[in-house]
């Protein structure tokens, strides 16, 4: 009998955040099965808001004594040597992810072409349990199709906060990026912002985080600097990131983890793409569900500013001059 499953995806909260799908396919699979998380420190608050999980771990501090757990299974979503190599030694009897990075240590493995960019990554990670679903046996040919079209949503049990309420109908904007060639440029955000705020006469959140300082907010116009921009760069954590999101309109972002945290609480993205590498295009990273939208090209450099301010007209229902 299954009792206990851990789940390995220690990276970034927007990749984590893809695997929630098949974390329902798992409880789905093993409903009496404790479905514990091994996570990054900085996802674990997030993490945390999944309703079919049951408890959270740090990775960095778990894996130093998982045996004690009498894990039954691991599922291993990002491939490491230190995760394959601790999980072989904490004894679980069995052990399934990626042929990659000392695979050979896995009891039940698959070939990683997720680097084709085929597929979305929430698929990905669908089959990845699927697998394990078959006793080893390769998802079906039919299986993506089948599960796009069935898997549509997330369940993140995001908490209340009257915190964020005065938000309600606002349009977020998240102008960074962690892949320098995901970005769209800087200056650009800036000259959205002011168009929204002057132009549509609609309130603008800026959030997101940005090592280097806020960038953004020196872009825009000395006219626009008014009660119709909130900046709340660097000022809030993943949950509460979650709740200004869940109280926007929109998100306007290029490729980025709050794109993913936008869809995950139902909140309408305008995603910024390339489509000229294979690994990064919408197909594989784009925002998951229904009602989003992608812009894309071969350069970042070729959308303009009145292009995605369209797209923002017609999400506010706002239309366009005759």
């Amino acid at each position: 009998m299954i009792k206990n499953i851990l789940v390995v995806r220690n990276d970034r909260f927007g990749e984590f955040l893809l695997i929630i799908p098949a974390l329902q396919l798992l409880k789905e699979l093993y409903p009496d099965a404790k479905l514990i998380l091994a996570v990054g420190a900085s996802v674990k608050e997030i993490a945390a808001l999944i309703e079919c999980v049951d408890k959270v771990l740090i990775w960095d501090e778990a894996k130093k004594d998982l045996r004690r757990h009498r894990f039954d299974i691991a599922v291993i979503f990002n491939p490491t040597k230190e995760a394959h190599v601790s999980t072989f030694l904490a004894g679980i009897s069995i052990r399934i992810g990626y042929n990659r990075k000392w695979g050979f240590l896995l009891t039940h493995k698959i070939k990683d072409t997720k680097h084709l960019g085929n597929r979305h990554e929430v698929i990905c990670n669908l089959e990845l349990v699927e697998y394990l679903r078959n006793k080893g046996q390769s998802p079906s040919l039919d299986f993506a199709r089948d599960r796009s079209g069935t898997v549509t949503g997330f369940s993140l049990n995001v908490p209340g906060s009257g915190k964020y309420d005065s938000l309600s109908g606002a349009v977020a904007i998240h102008s960074f990026t962690s892949d320098p060639v995901k970005q769209w440029p800087i200056e650009r955000f800036g000259e959205l912002v002011d168009k929204i705020s002057q132009e549509l006469n609609t309130r603008v959140v800026l959030i997101g985080k940005n090592v280097e300082g806020d960038t953004l907010q020196g872009r825009v116009s000395p006219s626009s600097t008014s009660s119709n921009i909130i900046n709340l760069i660097n000022k809030t954590s993943l949950v509460e990131l979650a709740q200004v999101l869940k109280q926007c309109k929109l998100l306007i972002t290029c490729d980025s983890g709050p794109m993913h945290l936008a869809a995950t609480v139902g909140t309408p993205v305008v995603a910024l793409f390339r489509n000229d590498l294979p690994g990064k295009t919408s197909k594989r990273w784009g925002p998951w569900g229904e009602g989003h939208k992608v812009i894309e090209s071969g350069s970042l450099e070729d959308i303009k500013v009145d292009e995605v301010l369209r797209e923002i007209k017609d999400r506010l229902q706002l239309g366009t001059a005759p």
